[in-house]
Protein backbone atom coordinates (compact mmCIF):
# COMPACT_ATOMS: atom_id res chain seq x y z
CA UNK A 1 0.00 0.00 0.00
CA UNK A 2 2.98 2.40 0.07
CA UNK A 3 2.74 2.49 -3.42
CA UNK A 4 -1.39 3.47 -3.57
CA UNK A 5 -2.48 4.15 -0.28
CA UNK A 6 -5.91 5.10 -1.40
CA UNK A 7 -6.83 1.41 -1.82
CA UNK A 8 -6.14 0.65 1.78
CA UNK A 9 -8.95 -1.45 3.22
CA UNK A 10 -10.41 -2.09 -0.45
CA UNK A 11 -8.67 -5.07 -1.58
CA UNK A 12 -6.18 -7.99 0.22
CA UNK A 13 -4.39 -8.50 -3.49
CA UNK A 14 -0.94 -7.35 -3.37
CA UNK A 15 1.15 -6.61 -6.76
CA UNK A 16 2.32 -9.73 -7.94
CA UNK A 17 5.55 -9.80 -10.48
CA UNK A 18 4.67 -10.55 -14.12
CA UNK A 19 4.64 -14.24 -14.74
CA UNK A 20 3.31 -15.09 -18.57
CA UNK A 21 2.07 -18.53 -18.09
CA UNK A 22 -0.23 -17.15 -15.35
CA UNK A 23 -1.45 -14.59 -17.17
CA UNK A 24 -2.05 -16.46 -20.51
CA UNK A 25 -4.90 -18.56 -18.14
CA UNK A 26 -6.47 -15.14 -17.35
CA UNK A 27 -10.25 -14.24 -18.91
CA UNK A 28 -8.80 -10.72 -19.74
CA UNK A 29 -5.45 -9.08 -19.26
CA UNK A 30 -4.88 -5.72 -19.12
CA UNK A 31 -2.01 -3.76 -19.60
CA UNK A 32 -1.20 -0.22 -18.85
CA UNK A 33 2.58 -0.41 -19.08
CA UNK A 34 5.02 1.82 -20.44
CA UNK A 35 5.58 2.13 -24.30
CA UNK A 36 7.97 -0.20 -25.58
CA UNK A 37 6.89 -2.82 -22.77
CA UNK A 38 3.45 -3.79 -24.43
CA UNK A 39 4.99 -4.92 -27.54
CA UNK A 40 7.15 -7.58 -26.06
CA UNK A 41 4.13 -8.75 -24.09
CA UNK A 42 1.31 -9.00 -26.58
CA UNK A 43 2.68 -11.64 -28.85
CA UNK A 44 3.48 -13.87 -25.79
CA UNK A 45 -0.33 -13.54 -24.81
CA UNK A 46 -2.12 -13.61 -27.95
CA UNK A 47 -3.66 -16.54 -28.92
CA UNK A 48 -3.86 -17.86 -25.48
CA UNK A 49 -7.21 -17.81 -23.39
CA UNK A 50 -6.87 -14.36 -22.60
CA UNK A 51 -8.08 -11.58 -24.14
CA UNK A 52 -5.90 -8.58 -24.49
CA UNK A 53 -6.75 -4.72 -23.72
CA UNK A 54 -3.38 -2.27 -24.20
CA UNK A 55 -3.47 0.98 -22.88
CA UNK A 56 0.08 2.26 -24.08
CA UNK A 57 0.83 3.19 -27.90
CA UNK A 58 2.23 0.21 -29.00
CA UNK A 59 -0.27 -1.50 -31.13
CA UNK A 60 -2.28 1.84 -32.28
CA UNK A 61 -0.53 2.67 -35.22
CA UNK A 62 -0.78 0.18 -38.25
CA UNK A 63 2.28 1.34 -39.90
CA UNK A 64 5.24 0.11 -37.97
CA UNK A 65 7.59 3.18 -39.75
CA UNK A 66 4.95 5.21 -38.02
CA UNK A 67 5.66 4.00 -34.65
CA UNK A 68 9.32 4.24 -35.06
CA UNK A 69 9.10 7.85 -36.25
CA UNK A 70 6.86 9.09 -33.38
CA UNK A 71 7.72 6.88 -30.63
CA UNK A 72 11.66 6.22 -30.99
CA UNK A 73 11.36 2.84 -30.93
CA UNK A 74 11.27 -0.41 -32.96
CA UNK A 75 7.41 -1.36 -33.73
CA UNK A 76 5.54 -4.48 -32.26
CA UNK A 77 5.35 -7.54 -34.77
CA UNK A 78 3.08 -6.42 -37.82
CA UNK A 79 0.80 -9.85 -37.37
CA UNK A 80 0.21 -8.73 -33.81
CA UNK A 81 -0.52 -5.06 -35.13
CA UNK A 82 -2.86 -6.53 -38.33
CA UNK A 83 -4.48 -8.32 -35.04
CA UNK A 84 -5.13 -5.47 -32.72
CA UNK A 85 -8.77 -3.45 -32.84
CA UNK A 86 -8.74 -0.10 -32.19
CA UNK A 87 -10.87 0.17 -29.07
CA UNK A 88 -12.71 3.86 -29.73
CA UNK A 89 -16.01 2.02 -28.51
CA UNK A 90 -18.37 4.44 -30.15
CA UNK A 91 -17.68 4.35 -33.74
CA UNK A 92 -15.65 0.33 -33.35
CA UNK A 93 -18.06 -1.32 -31.12
CA UNK A 94 -18.89 -4.51 -33.77
CA UNK A 95 -15.12 -5.16 -34.43
CA UNK A 96 -14.39 -4.25 -30.45
CA UNK A 97 -17.10 -6.87 -29.75
CA UNK A 98 -15.46 -9.90 -31.82
CA UNK A 99 -11.77 -9.03 -31.18
CA UNK A 100 -9.22 -10.68 -28.82
CA UNK A 101 -6.65 -7.97 -28.63
CA UNK A 102 -7.30 -4.17 -28.06
CA UNK A 103 -5.35 -1.00 -28.91
CA UNK A 104 -7.29 1.17 -26.31
CA UNK A 105 -7.16 4.61 -27.58
CA UNK A 106 -4.94 7.60 -26.71
CA UNK A 107 -6.52 10.37 -24.18
CA UNK A 108 -6.16 13.39 -27.07
CA UNK A 109 -7.66 10.96 -29.63
CA UNK A 110 -10.70 9.68 -27.57
CA UNK A 111 -11.68 13.80 -27.40
CA UNK A 112 -10.77 14.80 -30.59
CA UNK A 113 -11.88 12.15 -32.88
CA UNK A 114 -15.49 11.71 -31.21
CA UNK A 115 -15.30 15.64 -31.37
CA UNK A 116 -14.88 15.34 -35.19
CA UNK A 117 -16.61 12.00 -36.09
CA UNK A 118 -19.45 13.30 -36.85
CA UNK A 119 -18.84 16.27 -39.35
CA UNK A 120 -16.36 13.78 -40.91
CA UNK A 121 -19.24 11.20 -41.44
CA UNK A 122 -21.51 13.85 -42.60
CA UNK A 123 -18.55 15.32 -45.04
CA UNK A 124 -19.52 18.57 -43.33
CA UNK A 125 -15.67 20.15 -43.15
CA UNK A 126 -13.18 20.67 -45.44
CA UNK A 127 -10.85 17.36 -44.25
CA UNK A 128 -7.75 19.41 -45.11
CA UNK A 129 -8.19 22.13 -42.66
CA UNK A 130 -8.91 20.78 -39.35
CA UNK A 131 -6.94 22.30 -36.03
CA UNK A 132 -6.58 20.98 -32.69
CA UNK A 133 -6.18 23.14 -29.70
CA UNK A 134 -6.00 20.63 -26.73
CA UNK A 135 -5.34 20.77 -22.80
CA UNK A 136 -4.60 18.30 -20.21
CA UNK A 137 -4.18 18.37 -16.31
CA UNK A 138 -0.74 16.75 -15.29
CA UNK A 139 -1.88 13.18 -14.37
CA UNK A 140 -1.30 12.73 -18.22
CA UNK A 141 2.21 12.99 -17.86
CA UNK A 142 2.26 9.80 -15.51
CA UNK A 143 3.88 9.51 -12.12
CA UNK A 144 7.14 9.89 -12.56
CA UNK A 145 8.45 12.99 -11.28
CA UNK A 146 9.88 16.06 -13.56
CA UNK A 147 10.60 19.03 -13.32
CA UNK A 148 7.93 19.82 -16.02
CA UNK A 149 5.33 18.55 -13.78
CA UNK A 150 6.98 19.92 -10.25
CA UNK A 151 4.32 22.24 -8.06
CA UNK A 152 6.14 25.49 -8.78
CA UNK A 153 6.72 25.08 -12.32
CA UNK A 154 3.08 24.27 -12.70
CA UNK A 155 1.26 26.20 -10.41
CA UNK A 156 0.00 29.24 -11.89
CA UNK A 157 1.18 28.41 -15.34
CA UNK A 158 0.18 27.39 -18.57
CA UNK A 159 2.15 25.67 -20.75
CA UNK A 160 2.76 24.35 -24.15
CA UNK A 161 5.02 20.97 -25.07
CA UNK A 162 5.53 18.51 -28.29
CA UNK A 163 5.15 21.27 -30.32
CA UNK A 164 4.54 19.67 -34.18
CA UNK A 165 6.20 16.14 -32.66
CA UNK A 166 3.37 14.80 -29.97
CA UNK A 167 2.65 10.88 -30.56
CA UNK A 168 -0.75 10.98 -30.72
CA UNK A 169 -0.69 12.78 -33.74
CA UNK A 170 -0.40 9.96 -36.12
CA UNK A 171 -3.27 8.12 -34.44
CA UNK A 172 -5.17 10.88 -34.66
CA UNK A 173 -4.58 10.84 -38.04
CA UNK A 174 -4.74 7.43 -39.09
CA UNK A 175 -8.69 7.00 -37.80
CA UNK A 176 -9.68 10.50 -39.42
CA UNK A 177 -8.45 8.68 -42.80
CA UNK A 178 -10.43 5.73 -42.23
CA UNK A 179 -13.43 8.10 -41.67
CA UNK A 180 -12.27 10.26 -45.11
CA UNK A 181 -9.22 9.28 -47.17
CA UNK A 182 -8.51 12.95 -48.07
CA UNK A 183 -7.83 13.98 -44.55
CA UNK A 184 -4.66 16.12 -44.80
CA UNK A 185 -2.24 16.48 -42.08
CA UNK A 186 -3.93 18.03 -38.91
CA UNK A 187 -2.34 21.10 -36.91
CA UNK A 188 -2.24 19.89 -33.16
CA UNK A 189 -0.55 21.35 -29.86
CA UNK A 190 -1.06 20.37 -26.28
CA UNK A 191 -1.05 22.45 -23.49
CA UNK A 192 -0.41 21.58 -19.26
CA UNK A 193 -2.65 23.02 -17.30
CA UNK A 194 -2.21 23.34 -13.24
CA UNK A 195 -4.90 20.93 -12.46
CA UNK A 196 -5.10 17.03 -11.56
CA UNK A 197 -7.09 15.66 -14.66
CA UNK A 198 -8.93 16.20 -17.60
CA UNK A 199 -8.83 17.26 -20.90
CA UNK A 200 -10.35 19.86 -23.33
CA UNK A 201 -10.14 19.67 -26.92
CA UNK A 202 -10.82 22.70 -28.97
CA UNK A 203 -11.54 21.52 -32.60
CA UNK A 204 -11.85 24.03 -35.96
CA UNK A 205 -12.22 23.36 -39.54
CA UNK A 206 -13.63 24.77 -42.74
CA UNK A 207 -17.50 24.15 -43.09
CA UNK A 208 -18.12 22.72 -46.85
CA UNK A 209 -21.80 24.26 -46.98
CA UNK A 210 -23.74 27.13 -45.03
CA UNK A 211 -25.05 25.53 -41.90
CA UNK A 212 -26.39 26.75 -38.42
CA UNK A 213 -25.41 26.00 -35.16
CA UNK A 214 -28.75 24.50 -34.47
CA UNK A 215 -28.86 22.03 -37.83
CA UNK A 216 -25.08 21.15 -36.45
CA UNK A 217 -26.44 20.41 -33.01
CA UNK A 218 -29.33 18.31 -34.29
CA UNK A 219 -26.66 16.14 -36.36
CA UNK A 220 -24.91 15.90 -33.48
CA UNK A 221 -27.42 14.69 -31.51
CA UNK A 222 -28.60 12.12 -33.88
CA UNK A 223 -25.31 10.46 -34.08
CA UNK A 224 -24.76 9.99 -30.80
CA UNK A 225 -28.43 9.23 -29.60
CA UNK A 226 -27.65 5.72 -28.49
CA UNK A 227 -24.56 6.46 -26.81
CA UNK A 228 -24.85 6.05 -23.22
CA UNK A 229 -21.39 7.96 -22.40
CA UNK A 230 -21.43 10.92 -25.56
CA UNK A 231 -23.61 13.94 -24.05
CA UNK A 232 -24.23 16.45 -26.32
CA UNK A 233 -24.64 19.51 -24.59
CA UNK A 234 -27.41 22.15 -25.04
CA UNK A 235 -27.05 24.27 -28.06
CA UNK A 236 -24.89 27.01 -27.18
CA UNK A 237 -23.81 25.59 -23.51
CA UNK A 238 -20.11 24.78 -23.46
CA UNK A 239 -18.37 21.71 -21.09
CA UNK A 240 -16.03 22.21 -18.14
CA UNK A 241 -13.46 19.49 -17.46
CA UNK A 242 -14.82 19.68 -14.35
CA UNK A 243 -18.38 18.05 -15.20
CA UNK A 244 -16.80 14.58 -16.21
CA UNK A 245 -14.33 14.49 -13.56
CA UNK A 246 -14.08 10.90 -12.50
CA UNK A 247 -16.42 9.33 -15.04
CA UNK A 248 -16.46 7.80 -18.48
CA UNK A 249 -18.63 10.53 -19.98
CA UNK A 250 -17.30 13.09 -23.41
CA UNK A 251 -19.16 16.07 -23.23
CA UNK A 252 -19.51 17.67 -26.58
CA UNK A 253 -20.54 20.80 -27.51
CA UNK A 254 -20.78 22.58 -31.60
CA UNK A 255 -20.95 25.75 -32.76
CA UNK A 256 -20.78 27.41 -36.29
CA UNK A 257 -19.60 30.67 -37.39
CA UNK A 258 -21.19 32.45 -40.32
CA UNK A 259 -18.46 35.11 -40.21
CA UNK A 260 -15.71 32.86 -41.17
CA UNK A 261 -17.78 29.62 -42.30
CA UNK A 262 -15.59 27.87 -39.56
CA UNK A 263 -17.03 25.22 -37.01
CA UNK A 264 -16.32 25.23 -33.37
CA UNK A 265 -16.28 22.06 -31.45
CA UNK A 266 -15.43 21.29 -27.93
CA UNK A 267 -14.72 17.72 -26.13
CA UNK A 268 -14.07 17.02 -22.43
CA UNK A 269 -13.26 13.68 -20.69
CA UNK A 270 -11.80 12.61 -17.92
CA UNK A 271 -8.13 11.63 -19.11
CA UNK A 272 -8.21 8.43 -16.95
CA UNK A 273 -11.42 7.46 -17.27
CA UNK A 274 -12.69 7.96 -20.48
CA UNK A 275 -9.00 8.65 -21.89
CA UNK A 276 -7.89 5.10 -20.08
CA UNK A 277 -8.84 3.07 -17.23
CA UNK A 278 -13.02 3.33 -18.27
CA UNK A 279 -12.72 3.01 -22.09
CA UNK A 280 -10.73 -0.26 -21.34
CA UNK A 281 -13.50 -1.46 -19.04
CA UNK A 282 -15.99 -0.46 -21.35
CA UNK A 283 -14.41 -1.92 -24.42
CA UNK A 284 -14.13 -5.33 -21.77
CA UNK A 285 -18.11 -5.20 -21.33
CA UNK A 286 -18.60 -5.05 -24.92
CA UNK A 287 -16.31 -8.28 -25.45
CA UNK A 288 -17.91 -10.02 -23.14
CA UNK A 289 -21.17 -9.12 -24.27
CA UNK A 290 -23.08 -7.54 -21.40
CA UNK A 291 -24.03 -3.75 -20.68
CA UNK A 292 -21.16 -2.08 -21.87
CA UNK A 293 -22.10 0.36 -19.02
CA UNK A 294 -21.18 -2.21 -16.10
CA UNK A 295 -19.16 -0.84 -13.42
CA UNK A 296 -19.13 2.86 -14.89
CA UNK A 297 -21.80 4.29 -13.35
CA UNK A 298 -19.88 7.07 -11.75
CA UNK A 299 -21.59 10.49 -11.15
CA UNK A 300 -19.22 13.32 -11.61
CA UNK A 301 -17.15 14.90 -8.73
CA UNK A 302 -18.37 18.17 -8.15
CA UNK A 303 -18.10 21.19 -7.78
Amino acid sequence: MDQYPHLAGLSQEMVKPIVIGEMQELDFVFLAVPSGVSKELSPKLVGKKAKVIDLSGDLRLKDPSQYEEWYKGESAPEDILNEAVYGLTEMNRNAVKEAKLIANPGCFPTATLLGLAPLLHHGLIDPGSIIIDAKTGLSGAGRKASLASHFSETQENLRIYKVHEHQHIPEIEQQLKEWNVETGPISFTTHLIPMTRGIMATMYAQLTDDIATGALHDIYSEFYHHQPFIRVRPSGQFPGTKEVFGTNFCDLSVKADPRTNRVTVVAVIDNLIKGAAGQAVQNMNVMLGIDETTGLHHDPIYP
